[in-house]
């Protein structure tokens, strides 16, 4: 767990599940981008992690080989609905979650703490709006949750 006192709240950020897009998030076309995969393996070492994607590129599973995390590959339409629903099913008053399309808007929204990062292939607006940190890049992302006094200095109040 890792748990961050930030001023002006009234309870501790506690996180348990990190919940993370794959596409345009820890990928760039269907490919892990590089230093990614060890980010995730530190963290795995403090909360559960979870990859959700509908799979646009195929082949995640391969890319996600060797990180200890949870991967689920959606099907069907209404995938905004699917990870909303999965961040709930986690807790989400204890899930942080990356994303970056507008398909992640509900679990960013619905998340302890919703981080959207902005790469390559872009963010959703409506992303934008539902996150609670904006991030330039995942490793940044996953970088506040290694060093969570960067949460406390960008959150407080």
């Amino acid at each position: 767990m890792i748990e961050i006192e930030i001023p002006g709240r009234k309870e501790n950020l506690a996180i348990d599940h990190l919940v993370l897009d794959f596409n345009g998030t820890l990928s760039l076309d269907g490919r892990i981008l590089p230093g990614v995969a060890d980010l995730l393996r530190r963290l795995a070492k403090e909360v559960n992690v979870h990859i959700v994607t509908a799979g646009t590129f195929g082949g995640v599973e391969g890319q996600v080989a060797g990180i200890p995390c949870v991967l689920k590959v959606l099907s069907g339409p209404g995938q905004t609905r699917q990870k909303a629903r999965y961040v709930k099913a986690m807790g989400a008053g204890r899930t942080a979650c990356v994303g970056n399309g507008r398909n992640d808007r509900d679990m960013l929204r619905r998340a302890a703490l919703g981080i959207l990062v902005v790469q390559e292939e872009g963010a959703s607006a409506e992303s934008l709006m539902a996150a609670d940190v904006v991030c330039r890049d995942i490793a940044s992302a996953l970088g506040l949750l290694l060093n969570p006094l960067r949460l406390k200095a960008t959150l407080r109040s």
